[in-house]
């Protein structure tokens, strides 16, 4: 075949498939008007052994052919089927039509008086009825189908189930992959040929992909559990194969995926853990029909925990946000949700930022909040480490004043979006979230709200996480930029971790810090190799030189850490659900954190950043931060003198204005 031939095929199948459909059943009704006697002739001849067999009045078992034939095939709706897309039901169609026609044909053949044919014939007829009919629907089926691109990538898909037969016809009818093989692990396929392909082993794939060019598998297991997934993806990596998936059911049974939609693989499948079922009673307790409140509703975690919320169905839920567009693109989604849902749920969308006492006591009073969960907060360590003033104020005094308004409003339940770096903080960020957690401890004696405070580690495909920032470097190119090749972190997927902060609010007795179970701690560089061999490409290091992408150890950033911890101390105990636990840590009585705060207060509004940390060093014992700030401030203060003094007019008019300089230790800026 030259090549120009599969080319010509392929312009002729886009030409029939532009035809309006009235031509298209036309045409099939042409061809089986024509057909059908020639295959009723062609069984005449071979039960009677001779071409020659027409005599006068025999012309009537034709017409009663097409008569017996052409409207039980418009019964069965084989004029209306989109050749395209036939399938196994559609061959159920032909064998009934087929078979009705030829009971038909017989009945009036034993009671037609001039019988001009043998009824050896009619078997002979329905076989090849059958191949005719349902032949050249599926031939033409094939030709619609056909694609021709030299430039098809060579896939093997990893499952034949359903899923997997269902993604081969769609890939196929794309053009842009040419699927090769099933892998399976169910012995009884392997061996097998399953819609054209055979079913092979896992341990044919290296000899798939040195002989056939395979350079991608695309995973058919919407069912699978995460830890096989993994085990899969692990065997798998070696082979520095481009790995994707299909959809999860879920969403291809809602209308919101195909089986064809491969995407890249989840990132909960590179930690391989599955998530425990939720306990119904613990999602519903301080949700289903109340009034429920998120705060930082546009963040990571917090638009996940209004999803799962709206799902649970409060009376009202509301929607606080700092940012216009992060409110605004949850608000939209939030809607849709319930409309496509049909979840009896009011959303209210409020803008406004939780440090502000007063505006917080107004929205719980209004709208009788019963549940808040308090997801607000700066969280990116190395930028909160540079704006010392703001991330307290954020971090601290906005939970202060959000639980403040929460006593004086009687709000039922008050959950704390806490984090690991909580621990033994070696950061403003880690030690500002532990302050808080002080706070609400501090303020549990003075009223009936129940505070209680959820600590877990990071969280996969987050704002700033690193499996986007990964997956971005790759897609550019590289380098992959690691901090430090042994640093670890704890990991646990959005929805994860959400779920679990539901259930452990609902516990909650007053002053608890709940602990998410986030299973063994990852090393990002193994997860970062991993990426790019999932990705179908190369490690580029001393010992492939010519590989794809190269990993690149940046250093520590200022107050990192190489681990992240999630006790303070070992008091903890286990709650009645497996993955959540309850520490028992130390806290200050109210009036002592209420001095801290007013002296906190007033090194803010000097924007005395020394003092500022102080405190927080005083407060948070086991604070112990790696860097010194003095460092950056004198060296920003010498870039500020070394840039002023190339201008003597600048620098006199500024001590003009300023006067002398205080001999405060106090940095000048909010850092």
């Amino acid at each position: 075949m030259t090549k120009s031939m599969p080319r010509r095929l392929e312009q002729t199948a886009n030409r029939l498939a532009q035809l309006p459909r009235s031509q298209k059943r036309l045409m099939m009704l042409t061809a089986d008007v024509v057909g059908i006697p020639a295959v009723l002739w062609a069984a005449i001849s071979l039960a009677m052994g001779t071409v020659n067999h027409f005599t006068s009045g025999a012309e009537w078992i034709y017409a009663a052919a097409l008569l017996t034939s052409v409207p039980v095939f418009t019964r069965m709706g084989l004029y209306r089927a989109v050749i395209r897309y036939l399938g196994p039901r559609a061959i159920f169609a032909v064998a009934t039509g087929v078979t009705t026609s030829v009971v038909l044909l017989t009945a009036l053949t034993f009671f037609w008086i001039e019988r001009s044919i043998p009824i050896t014939a009619l078997p002979i007829y329905w076989s090849f009825a059958l191949i005719y009919v349902g032949g050249s629907r599926f031939l033409v089926r094939g030709l619609l189908n056909f694609k021709w691109s030299t430039g098809a990538q060579h896939i093997v898909i990893y499952g034949a189930g359903g899923a997997g037969v269902q993604l081969a016809t769609g890939l196929t009818r794309s053009g842009r992959y040419h699927p090769i093989a099933f892998i399976d692990d169910n012995t009884s396929l392997q061996g097998s040929t399953i819609n054209g392909l055979e079913v092979f082993s896992l341990q044919a794939l290296p000899r798939l992909v040195r002989e056939e060019g395979v350079t991608a598998v695309l995973l058919a297991l919407p069912s699978q559990s995460r830890r096989r997934r993994l085990e899969i993806l692990k065997a798998i990596e070696p082979l520095s194969l481009l790995v994707q998936t299909v959809p999860d059911y879920g969403d291809i049974l809602a209308g919101h995926a195909r089986v064809e939609d491969v995407r890249d693989v989840d990132a909960g499948d590179l930690l391989g853990r599955d998530p425990v079922p939720p306990n119904a009673r613990l999602l519903d307790a301080c949700i289903h029909g109340k009034v429920v409140m998120v705060t930082g509703a546009g963040g990571s975690i917090g638009s996940e925990l209004c999803r799962q919320i709206a799902r649970l169905q409060p009376s009202r839920l509301l929607l606080f946000e700092m940012s216009e567009l992060a409110l605004y693109n949850i608000e939209r989604e939030i809607k849709l949700l319930i409309r496509t849902e049909k979840l009896s749920v009011e959303l209210v969308a409020l803008l406004g930022d939780a440090h502000h006492k007063h505006r917080m006591s107004d929205i719980l009073h209004i709208y009788g909040v019963h549940t808040i969960y308090h997801a607000a907060a700066y969280k990116h360590v190395p930028i909160v480490e540079q704006n010392i003033i703001e991330g307290i104020y954020n971090n601290i005094y906005s939970t202060w004043n959000a639980a403040e308004a929460a006593l004086e409003c009687r709000v039922e339940t008050f959950v704390l979006i806490s984090t690991d770096k909580a621990v033994n903080p070696t950061n403003v960020m880690g030690a500002t979230k532990r302050f808080a957690e002080i706070v609400l401890q501090g303020l549990q004696s003075r009223g009936s709200t129940r505070f209680c405070m959820v600590r877990f580690g990071n969280v996969l495909e987050s704002s700033g996480s690193v499996v986007p920032l990964f997956r971005e470097q790759i897609h550019a190119g590289g380098p992959v930029t690691v901090t430090h090749k042994d640093v670890i972190r704890y990991f646990m997927t959005i929805p994860e971790a959400a779920q679990l902060v539901l259930q452990a609010g609902s516990m909650g007795k007053g002053g608890d810090v709940f602990v998410l179970d986030m299973g063994k701690p990852v090393r990002i560089a193994d997860l970062a190799k991993r990426m790019i061999s999932l990705m179908g490409l190369t490690l580029r290091d001393e010992d492939n030189p010519d590989g794809d992408i190269e990993i690149v150890y940046t250093g520590l950033r200022p107050a990192e850490k190489l681990f992240e911890e999630l006790l303070i101390g070992t008091n903890v105990t286990g709650t009645e659900h497996p993955m959540i636990m309850r520490a028992m840590e130390h806290s200050l009585p109210w009036y002592q954190v209420q001095q801290v705060l007013d002296e906190l207060s007033l090194a803010l509004s000097r924007f005395d950043c020394d003092r500022a940390r102080q405190l927080l060093m005083q407060t948070v014992a086991e604070y112990k931060p790696t860097g010194d700030i003095q460092d950056l401030v004198w060296n920003q203060r010498a870039q500020l003198t070394h840039t002023e003094t190339n201008n003597v007019t600048a620098l006199q008019t500024r001590r003009a204005r300023l006067g002398p300089a205080a001999p405060s230790s106090s940095t000048p800026g909010n850092y």
